[in-house]
């Protein structure tokens, strides 16, 4: 066995070198996955041999316990501040000063992004990183020691060799941008607190008491500059300087760039500043620096900044303005987004006048109200966000804004599943917010098949006023098709050659009629499917077919009757009940039955839905609080109808046994009158449901009856969808990943990750000919 002291040194260098090419070199050299794996191996051999463990070891990044405060550091060369320049002018004048000053008409300066994050200093001795420290008031910083211990851009030890015995770099901790947005989607998500932007994410990240905390963060660092130098030399320039802390470890912006003269630094400025929007980190200008030490020296300073380096800032991202109004807007699939209208304000050059909350739950962390006066933030291509709310000068009167109760396009209702940020409107098929998406799903070769209805077309029809809804697409003509071609080429300016000399092609709008004829006659499996409900695939819609048979049944139940269907929980449940309770859904329905849309395979619904159809299940499946299933059979002993548990006092719900606590529960959920209706129409839907069930029916258990088959790879013999129709046929159920619920796998050629998780798991695995002789034997 490899000697354990050997391994760790073997480890920690390995680790080392993939994190200077990550950080640094932006080189990566292994995957994630396998850095996480040597890091936990490291740190399994340190916890065996505590020995062997060392202060600079990548396992130490993880984070000290908490502090209750952070020491005060005195930093022996101040952090001084720049001066800063808001023109060209400025900048002139900036260059003509050290000319006049150090008697040279052509100067060089390092040009380099200013970096919008957290200005800190990191203290080495030996080639060890011992002390890490924020500006501060720039004579004294806070220790943030162990937090940026787990800013994994920060080398715990340097590389290389010659370094001074004494080395402090000066940079910038900050927080990328496609992280920071990750991250806040992720809060969003599970309604944690967002971060307002990256430079207050990367400050307050540091600024955590606990590193553990800062540690889940993800922080990145640049270095800019040194401060204390003891026992050794650096370059004479700050660009070599730069290009000697890069061998040594640290992150050196890619984009620092050494300049001639003033025309050099404002032909960077403005190459910069095309670029901005584009980068991966948040900049608010640039900065020049003499390039010459000796020059630097010459030159001292002033107050409280050098007179060889000035800021020269680009338009500010952060603005303040009024809030005139909240608005909804309903995105293509529904999602409903609180958007501020706003006053009118200029925000990184640009005059903005929207932007987003993102969702009910932001606006209510913000506490974003109309005519409060609010900062807004736009950085990059990113679109315009309030960040917060200036409370102090919030208006008497300004009211809490709350999300409307119907879609402002369609008069749908809007729902908001439970546990989930986001709200949608529920009005699919009628919404036209969501009209070219409806279409779009509808047409899918897995629902209704409309064969050469691409997106284009798709575009041109909806945009030109031919389709209104999905409806629609079976009163079209080909004088219509023709027509929209037409007028979509003269918009678009691609009308053909052909064409334009009298020659126009009809071949491809008579197959596309021909298709959506075809698709008139379907299955109520893939008419449900096709609907677009929220939540309900192929996998759904297949089981409401085979349990309840006719459209005509399904699109009147209310909710809470279709979680008698098998893997049918409370949330797809209620998404199938909102769908079908809006008005604008049920009449395009309508209009597709009377446009010729027939089902071909409607049939009574199946006998065992009599299990369950009974008041105590009803009530259960209501999901009333405190109604447990003993207490709901206690109650449907009782009553024995919805009706009658409408009708019935308080008092008499605890005569029937429930106690107080329940029973108060129930009374207060009947007298919500949504409530008591919903109970009703569900008990009104069990009868009209066991007169039409047959009192038995015959069950033939399939050979494969309760069990879930997943089919991975591809197989020769037959599609893949048509070996689940056959497996279906006999009883199975083909479910699209493995599990621990899964029975068996079917595993093609090229079958990847499904086989290696069902071997993991110790899943049946059948290869195709053993598939093919089962389905020989049971034909």
């Amino acid at each position: 066995m490899t000697n354990p002291a050997t391994r760790a040194t073997k480890l920690r260098q390995q680790l080392d070198d993939a994190s200077y090419r990550y950080h640094v070199l932006d080189e990566p050299n292994i995957p994630d996955a396998e850095y996480d794996r040597l890091l936990r191996e490291l740190d399994e051999l340190e916890a065996a041999h505590p020995e062997l463990a060392t202060p600079d070891s990548p396992t130490q990044r993880v984070g000290n316990a908490p502090s209750s405060k952070f020491a005060e550091v005195r930093h022996a060369i101040p952090m001084l501040s720049l001066g800063n320049a808001f023109s060209e002018a400025e900048v002139r004048d900036f260059v003509r000063r050290i000319e006049e000053k150090l008697k040279r008409p052509v100067l060089e300066f390092s040009a380099e992004p200013k970096l919008d994050g957290l200005a800190i200093s990191l203290r080495y001795e030996k080639g060890r990183f011992v002390q890490g420290a924020t500006r501060g008031d720039g004579a004294s910083g806070e220790d943030v020691t162990a937090n940026l211990r787990t800013v994994k851009a920060i080398p715990l030890h340097l590389r290389g060799k010659g370094w001074p015995a004494i080395l402090e770099v000066r940079g910038e901790v900050y927080m990328p941008r496609a992280a920071f947005e990750k991250y806040n989607e992720q809060a969003r998500l599970h309604g944690g607190k967002v971060l307002a932007n990256p430079r207050n994410g990367a400050a307050g990240s540091l600024r955590q008491l606990d590193p553990r905390l800062t540690a889940q963060r993800p922080l990145a660092f640049f270095a800019y500059g040194v401060g204390l130098v003891e026992g050794g030399a650096l370059p004479d320039t700050h660009s070599a300087t730069l290009k000697q802390l890069r061998e040594w470890g640290f992150p050196v912006s890619s984009e620092s760039k050494v300049v001639e003269g003033v025309q050099g630094l404002l032909d960077y400025y403005g190459r910069i500043g095309g670029k901005r929007d584009a980068l991966a980190f948040d900049i608010d200008g640039v900065v020049y620096k003499l390039d010459d030490n000796a020059g630097q020296r010459e030159m001292g300073f002033v107050s409280r900044a050098p007179r060889w380096a000035i800021a020269h800032k680009f338009p500010a991202q952060e603005q303040s303005t009024t809030v005139e109004a909240i608005e909804i807007q309903i995105g293509r699939t529904g999602a409903a987004t609180p958007v501020a209208r706003l006053k009118p304000v200029q925000v990184a050059g640009v005059v903005v006048t929207n932007a987003t909350l993102h969702n009910a739950d932001q606006i209510a962390r913000l506490d974003v109200r109309v005519g409060d006066t609010v900062i807004v933030r736009r950085a990059g291509d990113v679109i315009p966000e309030v960040v917060n709310v200036m409370l102090e000068q919030r208006p008497k009167g300004a009211k809490p804004w709350k999300m409307p109760a119907a879609c402002p396009i369609c008069g749908s209702e809007i729902v908001r599943e439970e546990g989930e940020a986001a709200w949608r409107c529920s009005g699919e098929l009628s919404c036209p917010a969501q009209r070219k998406e409806a279409i779009r799903h509808f047409a899918s070769r897995r629902a209704m098949d409309v064969d050469g209805l691409g997106d284009r077309f798709i575009e041109a029809l909806s945009d030109l006023g031919y389709l209104q809804s999905v409806a629609d697409l079976y009163k079209l003509t080909l004088e219509d098709l023709l027509e929209m071609k037409r007028r979509a080429d003269e918009r678009d300016g691609t009308t053909p050659e052909t064409v334009k000399a009298g020659k126009v092609a009809t071949k491809w709008a008579e197959n596309l009629i021909e298709a959506v004829d075809r698709s008139r006659n379907t299955t109520l499996e893939r008419f449900l499917f096709a609907l677009g409900i929220q939540h309900v695939g192929e996998s759904t819609a297949k089981a409401l077919a085979a349990w309840f048979g006719d459209l005509q049944v399904i699109r009147h139940l209310p909710w809470p009757l279709f979680k008698h269907v098998p893997d049918v929980g409370g949330e797809v449940a209620r998404s199938i009940g909102h769908f079908l309770d809006q008005p604008g859904n049920q009449q395009v329905i309508d209009e597709l039955l009377a446009r010729g849309v027939k089902i071909s395979d409607a049939h009574p619904p199946t006998a065992k839905l009599r299990e369950g159809l009974d008041v105590a299940t009803l009530l259960v499946d209501l999901e009333i609080p405190k109604v447990t299933r003993v207490r709901a059979e206690q109650l449907g002993n009782a009553f024995g109808t919805a009706q009658a548990l409408v009708d019935a006092p308080a008092h008499q719900f605890v005569s029937a046994g429930l106690p107080s606590e329940s029973a108060n529960a129930l009374a207060t959920w009947l007298e919500v009158p949504d409530n008591a209706s919903l109970l009703l129409r569900s008990g009104d839907a069990i009868g009209q449901l066991l007169a039409a069930v047959p009192e038995t029916e015959a069950i033939v258990a399939g050979p494969l009856d309760g069990k879930t088959v997943v089919l991975t790879g591809s197989l020769s013999s037959m599609s893949r969808d048509e070996a689940g129709e056959k497996l279906e046929a006999l009883g199975a159920k083909v479910a699209g990943s493995v599990s621990k619920k899964t029975s068996l796998v079917v595993a093609g050629e090229a079958a990847g990750s499904k086989l290696a998780k069902a071997e993991e798991l110790g899943v049946e695995v059948w290869d195709e000919q053993r598939l093919l002789d089962f389905l020989a034997k049971h034909s």
